[in-house]
């Protein structure tokens, strides 16, 4: 992740102020998290002027509309343990399991006292995968990206399709006015080919 304002929410600890205070939703529209935003926004190198942009990257293809219309609805809750495992795989740089912070915790689920890594080799080699990523996407970059290629180098290529887009950041996916032609046609002709 190369958002600024994304590393150093993950770096602070306030998912687990959260959950030590026994708050089980992490609401981006409650008071709780919008405080914890402005402090946030206060940091050096990060800049809150255009949210949007400081979270997922600068995207191109976005119009006021579109975007008015999202904010409304979005972003939506989630678990406040959902948000504490983000931080963490940020934070140790490693796409583990969740951390319980307790060894006896983790060996309880995992049978082990740290989280295992997700083994991406594990993913069948023949599952229908489309990958589609962008240029300026600060929340999965480009090298998390090359990350996960690198795992899936001994899938079926004929099951596998990727599909980078250099000038596309995190939101142009969801709402670019032309993701409908560049992303979406583009999934929709990978699963239908696969149908034939």
């Amino acid at each position: 992740m190369t958002t600024a304002l994304g590393v150093v929410a993950a770096k602070s600890p306030l998912a687990e102020i959260f959950k030590a205070l026994k708050i089980a939703e992490f609401n981006p529209k409650g008071e709780p998290v919008s405080k914890f935003l402005k402090s946030l926004c206060a940091h050096p190198g990060v800049d809150c002027y255009d949210l949007l942009s400081a979270l997922t990257g600068k995207n191109c293809c976005l119009n006021a509309s579109t975007v008015d219309l999202f904010l409304k609805n979005e972003p939506q809750p989630t678990s406040t343990k959902n948000m504490m495992h983000l931080a963490q795989i940020v934070r140790d740089r490693r796409l583990a399991k969740y951390n319980y912070g307790n060894s006896g915790f983790n060996v309880m689920h995992y049978g082990e006292a740290a989280p295992p890594v997700y083994n991406l080799s594990n993913i069948p080699r023949d599952l229908p995968i489309f990958i589609s990523y962008g240029g300026r996407d600060a929340l999965s970059d480009t090298g998390d990206v090359q990350m996960l290629l690198d795992s899936l180098k001994l899938h079926d290529v004929s099951r596998l399709s990727v599909q980078f887009i250099k000038d596309y950041a995190h939101a142009d996916f969801i709402m670019g006015v032309n993701a409908k032609d560049v992303v979406y046609s583009q999934v929709l002709s990978f699963f239908t080919k696969l149908l034939k």
